[in-house]
């Protein structure tokens, strides 16, 4: 799937740039180009790593997609981006509201303008399930209401819409993908709040598993980070510009479920230890993603075979998860 990316007429070597190619998904989407013989343009403030700066064909420009002007120099000579950079914390929205308007949202608009003003033939932007809130139906076509209970959720759809409002004034060739649960190797433990990954984290530490909510009516749809670059680079050739589609498993999975798998995958008993005091996220989100296999897209990791390969990459007693979700932060006393 990652080898299809269609190259335009006119350019001997276009280039692929990726905003946020530093990060999680952002650096197996960029391993996946520079595997596929792309050359990769990583526009990101943070460094890439040793192994994904040492790809072929890549190379590092430090842009804040929050400025305008780095980030039109930045994408310059780029056939296709991908636009991945920005706050994927809700936690971090809660406390930092501006912030995460201004590099979700104005990153967006940034992004996209630059794009019309340098002719990019495809931009595919990375949303999530978030912009949807509280699931009023399951599972979610890409129809369902968006009524965003944080402010990253109402950042990303702010981000979506400047994004749409492109294409429908300008003409903008962009593709939205909204993803929902993605898990795999490389997340980071102090900010990646995927059940998934902390669970695991936490049985391979031979600790209980604490969860807030309810063990079986909190269910998600749990997608690997393989297929939701997959699923961009399907976006990238195929996808209808000015459409938004989910990117998900199509299956979802209790925590009591997911606490099986990840016993499985370890070969000892799991211990959950749930908290039922808060129950805001104990909602059913699951994705229909037929608008996504109507591209040719299918999911290739199970929850089973991902579990069992990250298990091998963390090996025995990783770092700890060390983040905590926060739905609504102390309101400061007035005077």
């Amino acid at each position: 799937m990652a080898g299809t990316l269609q190259e335009s007429t006119g350019s001997e070597t276009p280039d692929v740039a990726v905003t946020g190619g530093s990060g999680f998904v952002g650096g197996h989407l960029v391993t996946a180009l520079s595997g596929a013989g792309r050359s990769v343009t990583i526009v990101d403030l943070a460094d890439p790593s040793p192994e994904l700066a040492a790809l072929p064909g890549v190379r590092h420009v430090r842009a804040d997609v929050r400025d305008y002007g780095e980030t039109l120099l930045a994408l310059r000579g780029a056939d296709t981006v991908f636009h991945l950079a920005g706050n994927a914390s809700g936690s971090r929205s809660v406390e930092f509201p501006r912030f995460d308007f201004q590099i979700n949202g104005l990153g967006a608009c940034n992004v996209g303008n630059a794009c019309v003003e340098l002719g990019v033939r495809r931009l595919v932007c990375l949303s999530s399930a978030i912009v949807y809130g509280v699931p009023q139906r399951v599972p979610m076509t890409e129809e369902h209401p968006t009524r965003p209970f944080l402010p990253y959720g109402a950042s990303k759809l702010s981000g979506e819409l400047a994004l749409r409002s492109l294409y429908d004034a300008i003409g903008l060739p962009v593709v939205i993908g909204r993803s929902f649960v993605v898990y795999g190797p490389g997340e980071d433990p102090r900010s990646a709040g995927g059940e998934v990954s902390q669970f695991l984290r936490w049985q391979l530490n031979e600790m209980p598993i604490p969860l807030v909510g309810d063990v079986d009516r909190k269910t998600r749809d749990f997608v690997h980070v393989s297929d939701v670059c997959a699923a961009l680079i399907t976006l990238a050739d195929a996808g209808a510009a000015g459409e938004v589609y989910n990117i998900g498993s199509g299956r979802e999975v209790s925590m009591r479920d997911l606490a099986d798998a990840v016993a499985k995958a370890t070969g000892r008993p799991a211990r959950l230890q749930p908290d039922a005091s808060s129950l805001e996220d104990s909602f059913r989100l699951v994705a229909d993603i037929s608008k996504l296999r109507s591209l040719g897209f299918r999911p290739g990791v199970t929850l089973e075979s991902g579990l069992a390969s990250l298990a091998d990459v963390l090996g025995p007693f990783p770092e700890l998860p060390s983040t905590t979700a926060i739905f609504r932060r102390e309101r400061v006393p007035q005077p």
